[in-house]
């Protein structure tokens, strides 16, 4: 999963970080004055139980600071009503970035505690600002003068911003719906937490042991050395395999036993369906809740209410892009099924090829037809190395250096720092990095931050701190951690995220970095991941972990050969999930009807192997329900079309060009959200996208 650019809960307010407030005698003074280095979060002086007093005080404090603003006795001006509430809320914000980045990469039941205590007074306090009547006047006074006010591009995008969050936040409502939107914001900010922990709860249920050699058979050595470590930290004897993605992804590419691929599939596909643990009512509440609020603000469906600020405007376009992608590439799709099912006849396969069939036989379909697996490529990918190679992408592209910390403070053993600087050893931010799974950390791969990027009064330059998260396999039995080429590439686009926020150059951190149209974000993270198969950047890095040879030029045109292996067949994966999250969120009567037909329903499509009763994906489909992607799951096809027609000129110009990544750089990167994506588009490729070049990379065309 590539998710969590920026935390729901943060978003709840409207806030950024700007100055320092004086230092006073608070529970949240370890988090707002650092003594670590570059102002790094002191994670060594905090305690679990500083959260929850901390973020009361801070919302105490935040809260004076907003009726300050409100009860101004002076005329309402650009400066001090819209950048005075821009710079508010400082203390509150710099503790929920780090409470809620250790909710997803180090949780525990404490911490989820906390959250649902505090959940609903964040929402209040949000609400208390939003529908503030005093604040939002002074607010419309701003911006009904704003033809008169000769604002710059960035501060006319502030003020704009600022005005139409504030609607869309209840403000022009009536007060007997203002209320109604308070309940509703309030219960979905709680049920989105309950999916989220529901669904970690459930993943970390599942266990499966196995004690004897048969049960192994097919597996690599790496893979069965990994489970043994797993059970032996666990105090059991056998090989332990569970739903992390290092554990459950090898498993059913390789193992040899049917009956043991079926077992974890069915356990991974009914993840939060059943039990203790079940999101069926979440889902149906968080849907139908989701809809009153789209519906107190006049909107048909909550996918209206949320288009209006994307990239793609309305529903019809959002479809128009996913039927156009599921005709283009269902064609591809249909034989690739078919020259699979084709194999595992020829193989001896005497049954139906069910989904718990396709990895372990497309993955050995591959093997025989480009004569590459992970087992040849992991050698030369070494985590040590990988990271040398994705910084020094950083380093050719945008001369970034990248300088390891020991000075400062993490949340996990296992976490580094690094200092990021320009070539001329300017400061450029600071990078955090967690590669492998833990039982508190949520499944997938994320960035986000725990400080962005702004500017502050003086024009000095606050330098963010960005956070990567991931799931890679560790490493065993003295051998360094070793990715699959599918790692390398969710490493690539995860840093992509992390380059958009460091070098973010804006004035204001709500306008910064990654805070950009959802169905934008997504294109400084997919853009990197073509360099993944190019010759020149494996070079750079990919040399055998034991021996030290350089990756040969045959296995590199053996895995440039192989990329478009069954990418019909992935496309319409994608896209079964943007149909679901469609349908969800086009719904324009409440729902309650039976999950699991609704889901069948709206993806079937898509679908090109039998659908497996008993099987739910809606109710594990975090990045909709909890991730902040509701309505909003398209926008990694719609980037596609973005990243390929962008990386289409690095490949005219030269992939390492540098006048291009200057261009990139400076139109895409350091811009965030201070003008309309389309706009930074089109002032970086000289023109509008187009899905040709998109279809030419994955030959869907000639």
């Amino acid at each position: 999963m590539k998710k969590n650019i920026a935390f729901f809960f943060i978003n709840l307010l409207f806030i950024s970080f700007c100055m320092a407030t004086e230092k006073q005698n608070k529970t949240y003074e370890v988090f707002v004055h650092s003594t670590a280095p570059m102002g790094a979060i002191s994670f060594d002086k905090i305690k679990t139980s500083d959260y929850l007093p901390a973020m009361r005080e801070a919302i105490a404090d935040h809260k004076k600071e907003i009726d300050s603003i409100a009860n101004n006795p002076e005329k309402p001006t650009f400066e001090n009503t819209i950048v005075a509430l821009e710079k508010s809320g400082f203390a509150l914000s710099r503790i929920q970035y780090v409470f809620y980045n250790l909710l997803s990469a180090e949780s525990n039941d404490e911490l989820n505690a906390i959250a649902e205590e505090i959940a609903p007074e964040e929402s209040e306090h949000s609400n208390n600002i939003f529908l503030n009547e005093k604040l939002f006047d002074r607010i419309k006074i701003v911006f009904e003068q704003k033809e008169t006010l000769n604002l710059d591009v960035e501060d006319a995008k502030l003020l704009e911003d600022t005005y139409l969050s504030f609607v869309r936040r209840g403000a022009n409502l009536t007060d007997e719906k203002k209320e109604i939107y308070r309940r509703l914001s309030k219960e979905l900010s709680l049920l989105d937490l309950q999916f989220a922990q529901n669904v970690l709860k459930s993943t970390n249920a599942f266990e499966l042991l196995l004690t004897e050699k048969e049960e192994l058979v097919g597996l690599p050595d790496d893979i069965i050395l990994a489970a043994k470590e797993k059970a032996e930290n666990k105090g059991k004897k056998g090989y332990l395999f569970d739903l992390s993605y290092p554990s459950y992804v090898p498993f059913l590419k390789y193992s040899s036993r049917r009956d043991l691929r079926e077992h974890l599939y069915k356990a991974y596909n009914t993840k939060a369906l059943n039990g203790d643990w079940d999101n069926c009512e979440n889902v149906k509440k968080i849907v139908n809740l989701r809809l009153q609020l789209a519906q107190l603000f006049g909107e048909k469906d909550y996918a209206s209410y949320v288009l209006s600020r994307r990239m793609a405007e309305n529903s019809e376009n959002v479809y128009q892009l996913l039927e156009q992608l599921l005709e283009a590439y269902r064609p591809t799709a249909i034989n690739e099924i078919e020259e699979v099912k084709k194999y595992a006849r020829k193989s001896g396969a005497e049954y139906d090829l069910m989904p718990w069939d396709w990895s372990y036989f497309s993955d050995k379909l591959k093997e025989e037809k480009y004569q590459v697996n992970d087992s040849e490529i992991k050698p030369y990918l070494a985590l040590d190395s990988v990271k040398k190679g994705v910084f020094g992408l950083a380093t050719k592209l945008y001369g970034l250096q990248f300088e390891k910390q020991t000075d400062i403070p993490v949340y996990h053993s296992e976490v580094e720092v690094y200092k990021v600087t320009e070539f001329d050893g300017k400061y450029v931010g600071l990078l955090y990095t967690d590669f492998h799974p833990r039982e508190g950390k949520q499944g997938g791969a994320w960035m986000t931050e725990f400080k962005p990027q702004w500017k502050e009064s003086d024009g000095s330059d606050s330098r963010p701190h960005i956070s990567l998260v991931m799931n890679f396999s560790r490493p065993v039995e003295g051998k360094p951690a070793l990715l699959t080429f599918d790692e390398l590439t969710t490493f690539l686009h995860e840093f992509g995220h992390a380059l958009h926020g460091l070098l973010a150059d804006g004035r204001y951190a709500s306008l910064s970095g990654t805070n950009v149209y959802r169905d934008f974000v997504e294109l400084p993270s997919q853009i990197m991941e073509n360099w993944a198969s190019e010759k020149e950047f494996l070079d750079s890095f990919a040399k055998h972990f034991e021996t030290g040879e350089t990756i040969s030029n045959h296995l590199i045109k053996k895995i440039k050969e192989s990329e478009n292996f069954n990418i019909g067949y992935a496309c319409l994966r994608q896209l079964s999930f943007g149909f679901l999250d469609m349908a969800w969120h086009t719904q324009k009567v409440p729902f309650e009807g039976n999950i699991m037909e609704f889901e069948h329903q709206a993806w079937k499509q898509t679908q090109l192997l039998p659908i497996v009763d008993g099987m739910c994906m809606s109710v594990q489909f975090k990045h909709i329900f909890s991730g902040g992607y509701a309505a909003g799951y398209y926008g990694y096809k719609w980037a596609e079309v973005l990243d390929a027609d962008a990386f289409s000129l690095f490949q005219e110009k030269g992939i390492f060009d540098k006048k291009t990544a200057k261009s990139f750089r400076e139109n895409i990167l350091s811009k965030g959200g201070v003008e309309h994506p389309m706009t930074l588009y089109t002032r970086f490729r000289g023109r509008k996208p187009t899905i040709e070049a998109l279809l030419k990379r994955n030959n869907i065309v000639q």
